[in-house]
């Protein structure tokens, strides 16, 4: 199925907003509560699936399985423009970074990313999965063995945390902390390696494993993975006792008194 031709314009620099533009009768598809605004013309129905065939009710049911396999709703919210001329709908991700519009048809049709890195895309792309083909990148990537699959020949966005980095590979390798990939396009290897040796593995804070992209085609990174965030967020939040975890230490409370506190 061919998909319907967008325009878009982005908003913003760190908490990016994508304002998709439609003519009359086209549609964008969308994560349910990506939505920020929209204009009068703008219809809106959740349906399950991505509507990109006219598959029959097993279809559908095949589509809301392998969605639930990626932890996402069942359900995909549709855009359309019911009024002639043209009409606006926008849509945000629920954290700080960048919005990426991909033309699928320039990279070969075909999108590998996260399983929460979609964010919305033309009528006609098909959102599936793929799953990882070795067995130690599905235990210890950093994903599971899941990945969001983009297939299609119109715009894709998909979301990112923190500032983005696009690389253009030609035969390297590449090789990565799990959390900051956001996606690679058709012609790269994923696989997990050990990072390094024992003492490494366990005193240098990257991780037992990294992520190992090599061959021909495109990668993008995030340089602050929203996991990675929250991680920290935890850790500086106040116990149930009402102090920090780090007020009871002894640095702790030489940074209060530098900090006039």
């Amino acid at each position: 199925m061919k998909s319907h031709e967008v325009d878009y314009k982005l908003f913003g620099d760190d908490m990016q907003v994508v304002e998709v533009e439609l003519d009359q009768g086209e549609t964008v598809i969308a994560e349910a509560g990506a939505m920020n605004w929209m204009e009068e013309g703008i219809e809106f129905e959740a349906k399950m699936g991505d509507g990109s065939s006219n598959a029959g009710l097993f279809g559908k049911l095949m589509q809301v399985g392998k969605r639930v396999l990626t932890g996402e709703s069942i359900f995909m919210t549709h855009f359309t423009n019911k009024r002639p001329g043209k009409s606006r709908v926008a849509f945000a991700a629920p954290f700080p970074g960048k919005i990426i519009p991909v033309d699928l048809s320039k990279v070969g049709g075909q999108l590998l990313c996260q399983k929460d890195s979609f964010l919305c895309a033309a009528h006609g792309t098909q959102v599936g999965i793929a799953f990882t083909q070795k067995l130690g990148t599905g235990f210890f990537g950093g994903e599971g063995f899941i990945l969001q699959k983009l297939s299609g020949d119109g715009l894709a966005f998909i979301q990112a945390s923190g500032y983005v980095v696009e690389k253009e590979l030609k035969g390297e390798t590449l090789r990565i902390d799990t959390g900051c990939i956001v996606g690679f396009t058709q012609g790269i290897d994923y696989d997990i390696q050990r990072a390094g040796n024992l003492k490494s593995m366990f005193f240098g804070g990257e991780g037992l494993f990294l992520a190992t992209l090599r061959g021909v085609g495109k990668v993008y990174l995030q340089s602050l993975p929203f996991s990675r965030l929250a991680d920290r967020i935890i850790q500086s939040a106040p116990s149930a006792g009402g102090r920090s975890q780090g007020e009871g230490s002894v640095l702790g409370g030489l940074g209060r008194i530098l900090d006039g506190n």
